[in-house]
């Protein structure tokens, strides 16, 4: 398939109403370089970089070969409009860290890795930003997390520090105790974004991650911590699947009540 170009990226509102999108795992390498082309396109306007983490507008790390790469797929026209990238516990094992280990401490959490699945590398493309996009790639998610037998979701939810950072300092002051999890699962940053050093009166914008997050009932794990590499403040979220939110729980779990660890 052919690189996805701003002309052929373009899709009329009409055409949304009609599109059939479909979710899946990545199964072959073309598949995965699709989500990171995508990745590559959405994260470098969202944060502004000004040059690409990687060559041939793809990102790429060393942790794509360890995870499984949730797909989206618009049918009619067979791109990838959405991903979300995966990483088991198994996989965790045998990479030797999550993800997430590269900016947070996460001694607090040992006790919970063989039941705990990282997700992360989320993006949509910017014409499929309704919500159905986002709802099917947190139905697989779960559908991920039920085959792996994993009762804990952990991720970073990003926010851009291209405003200067205050708009990641007041949403880390905006949120409530209800937001923050109990002290026995904090995670300690690395290199801890300056979250008192804010402007005052800025009234906070969340992004769609965070919100989903917290809509569906995760905590946020202490101070967030600052990714140089993307110029965005990350907060650490945990999810334990009995506490998801009873009406997520039915739609991503297809149960009548929220699935509890075994």
């Amino acid at each position: 398939m052919q690189s996805m170009t701003p002309s052929n990226e373009s899709h009329s509102s009409a055409h949304l109403k009609h599109t059939k999108l479909t979710i899946s795992l990545a199964s072959t390498p073309q598949e995965i370089r699709e989500a990171q082309r995508l990745r590559h396109r959405v994260f470098t306007k969202t944060f502004q970089l000004s040059e690409p983490i990687n060559s041939g507008s793809l990102n790429i790390d060393e942790f794509d070969a360890y995870c499984d790469h949730l797909i989206v797929r618009d049918t009619q026209t067979s791109y990838v409009v959405g991903t979300y990238r995966v990483m088991s516990p198994t996989a965790a094992q045998r990479m030797g860290r999550y993800y997430c280990e590269q900016e947070f401490d996460l001694s607090r959490l040992n006790h919970l890795r063989p039941r705990m699945t990282e997700a992360g590398h989320a993006c949509v493309h910017p014409d499929y930003r309704s919500g159905s996009v986002i709802m099917l790639l947190w139905t697989g998610l779960a559908m991920y997390m039920r085959r792996e037998r994993s009762d804990y979701l952990v991720g970073c939810a990003s926010v851009s520090l291209a405003d200067g950072g205050h708009n990641a300092a007041a949403l880390y002051h905006a949120l409530t105790a209800q937001n923050f999890a109990p002290s026995e699962y904090h995670v300690t940053p690395h290199n801890p974004f300056p979250v008192h050093e804010r402007e005052s009166g800025h009234i906070p914008q969340m992004p769609p991650l965070l919100k989903g997050y917290l809509r569906s009932g995760a905590w946020v794990c202490g101070e967030p911590a600052w990714d140089p590499d993307y110029n965005a403040a990350d907060f650490f979220m945990l999810l334990p699947l009995s506490k998801l939110d009873s009406r997520y729980a039915r739609h991503y779990l297809k149960t009548d009540t929220p699935a509890h660890p075994s």
